[in-house]
């Protein structure tokens, strides 16, 4: 028995060792953990337990009988993140780096399996050179299988992605599929195809940092929701959003003590609002003021930042923030900004998790860019992902709500359930000069009429009132009451109930 024992041991340590001491040596020179590394850094001290750590692949061709490692480059497993389950999988670059064989999916799938059946989040830790090109459509057929399982786990289970090294072709669409991908500064990239086949297709030179670097993927493509400048960082960072994040659709939202008090008095947030209406103000402030102890984990910072989203917590439970940002221009909504929104939404619904909505809007961008970029479509996703949206939405208005804007950005006609105005806000078809240079289009050339008739119209409709006398504005709020009344509001919605008609599922303006 003690031999035995002593195999076992044996077989452990060589698994462990990965590609060996060597290739470990490589990694930690490029700034980067191992699989294993990365692992216990995100995971509760002592709580991983490993599957599959001797599986290794079958392949003959091409001299890979000859090479075989356990593990076959994919670390598989479970443990906790303060305590709550999650499942996690880490690519081992030091394993053929990384690369996907069918044993390899093999493991990945299993695991999502498990994730999808026990319901906790499943994180995968990214680390790899895309298909392993000896087994062909095997491996092919392997990533198939793990997007077909990505797709059925969408919406159910949250599903994390961290982008720790390269990650190129099939790589890329499982986490494509998943609800949050991140990356590491300087040492991690994605791309469908590299920058050798980009020469030789197209004839563009570009570096894979160019191509699909961390700054490319958070500013331009929209593809990653942040990026952090190292290992540790990243993996710290995923333990802070799992803990905002349900372990599924159907778990309750995580709690977690909050010592402030909801009913003190925030007497900056009334003069936040400048008197000059077209003068800024960062809604970063109103957030983290209405949030627990300013807590605001933020979602896409770098991309549309014309739109703020992100989680925080209100009397300890989960809140998902979206505010139109008058620090980028002027709050507008774009294509950009619609989309990130949309998604940010819909991921807040999937989980149950309410969501509070601070306007400034004052419309959607106009020009022929926009418009040709398809502003009509994008701009309805966001007000489809709101409309369709049954958790409960809190609104309020700090500023101007103009147009469409005001309609798309969870008013009340989109079942917004508690919608406040501050006394600054004003909500109209559009500003006050555009209005009466539509409306006295005939006195344009006279100054002294123009602003006699800008200032009637500011009294009459540049104000929360006109809405609240309709019943689209449940009450005129103090600033400074802003957090105890959204609180209020969340508890009296913790209850609630709301379907939609019955459907295979919907279809959203792609």
């Amino acid at each position: 028995m003690h031999t035995i024992l002593e195999q076992l041991e044996q077989r452990r340590a060589v698994a462990r060792m990965g590609g060996g001491q060597k290739r470990i040596d490589a990694q930690h020179a490029k700034g980067k953990l191992t699989a294993r590394e990365r692992i216990s850094a995100l995971l509760d001290h002592g709580t991983f337990e490993e599957f599959d750590m001797f599986v290794e692949h079958r392949a003959t061709d091409f001299g890979m009988a000859d090479t075989r490692i356990p593990g076959d480059g994919v670390v598989t497993g479970w443990g906790t993140v303060n305590g709550r389950k999650v499942f996690v999988f880490a690519k081992d670059f030091t394993v053929f780096g990384g690369s996907l064989s069918e044993a390899h999916a093999g493991k990945i799938m299993k695991l999502q399996d498990m994730a999808l059946k026990n319901r906790a989040p499943i994180i995968g830790l990214y680390d790899a050179g895309g298909a392993r090109i000896q087994e062909g459509v095997a491996a092919l057929g392997g990533y198939a299988e793990v997007f077909q399982r990505n797709i059925l786990a969408s919406g159910v289970i949250p599903q994390i992605s961290l982008i720790m090294g390269p990650c190129a072709g099939g790589d890329v669409y499982s986490p494509a599929m998943t609800d949050f991908i991140f990356m590491v500064r300087d040492t991690s990239y994605m791309f469908v195809t590299g920058p050798d086949v980009v020469k030789t297709v197209t004839n563009e030179t570009v570096t894979a940092e160019e191509l699909g670097g961390a700054r490319i993927h958070t500013t331009k493509s929209s593809i990653a929701d942040g990026a952090f400048d190292n290992d540790i960082e990243a993996l710290l960072q995923m333990r802070r959003l799992i803990d905002f994040l349900p372990l599924s659709n159907t778990d309750p939202l995580p709690e977690i003590a909050c010592l402030q008090p909801v009913d003190a008095v925030d007497m900056a947030l009334d003069t936040l609002v400048p008197d000059n209406p077209n003068k800024p103000y960062d809604i970063r402030e109103v957030i983290q003021r209405t949030a627990d102890d300013g807590d605001f984990f933020e979602i896409q910072d770098a991309f549309a930042k014309n739109i703020v989203t992100g989680f925080g917590r209100v009397e300890g439970r989960t809140v998902g923030f979206v505010a139109n940002q008058p620090m980028v221009l002027a709050g507008v909504l774009d294509s950009d900004a619609s989309r990130k929104a949309a998604r940010f939404v819909r991921f807040c619904d999937c989980f149950n998790i309410p969501i509070v909505t601070f306007v400034d809007v004052p419309g959607f961008l106009p020009g022929t860019a926009q418009e040709y970029g398809g502003l009509i479509k994008h701009g309805a996703k966001l007000l489809f992902a709101y409309g369709e949206a049954t958790v409960p939405k809190v609104t309020i208005i700090t500023r101007k709500a103009y147009g469409g804007a005001y309609d798309v950005m969870a008013s009340k006609h989109l079942r917004g359930d508690v919608n406040y105005a501050w006394p600054t806000a004003q909500i109209a078809v559009m500003g006050a000069k555009g209005a009466v240079e539509i409306i006295h289009r005939k006195d344009i050339g006279d100054a002294d009429k123009i602003a006699a008739h800008t200032k009637a119209y500011e009294e009459r409709f540049l104000s929360p009132f006109v809405a609240a006398e309709r019943g689209y504005i449940d009450d005129v709020i103090m600033p400074h009451s802003t957090r105890r009344r959204v609180a209020k509001a969340l508890k009296l919605l913790a209850k609630k109930q709301l379907s939609n008609p019955w459907k295979k599922h919907d279809n959203i303006p792609l």
